[in-house]
């Protein structure tokens, strides 16, 4: 069994809104990948983007760049 540890999760209210961030990611290089939305997190299209704590900055930068939609950006342990 893997250990867990705290990630930061974000959340979307569409698939191609879940894509879109997988997408933007890869591009400018930012860690992470798409994941099931945890069970402690509810959401509407049932993806997250999982990363790295310390990647949270990165990423709510490219959120606010790239203009993505999101649900919520949370710190959970998975």
């Amino acid at each position: 069994m893997r250990e867990k540890k705290p990630r930061c999760v974000i959340t979307f209210a569409t698939t191609s809104a879940a894509m879109a961030m997988e997408r933007c990611c890869r591009e400018e290089g930012l860690p992470g990948r798409l994941i099931p939305v945890p069970r402690s997190i509810t959401a509407g299209c049932g993806l997250s983007w999982a990363a790295p704590p310390e990647a949270r900055g990165a990423l709510e930068d490219l959120v606010v760049r790239r203009r993505l939609e999101i649900s919520g950006i949370y710190t959970v342990i998975i």
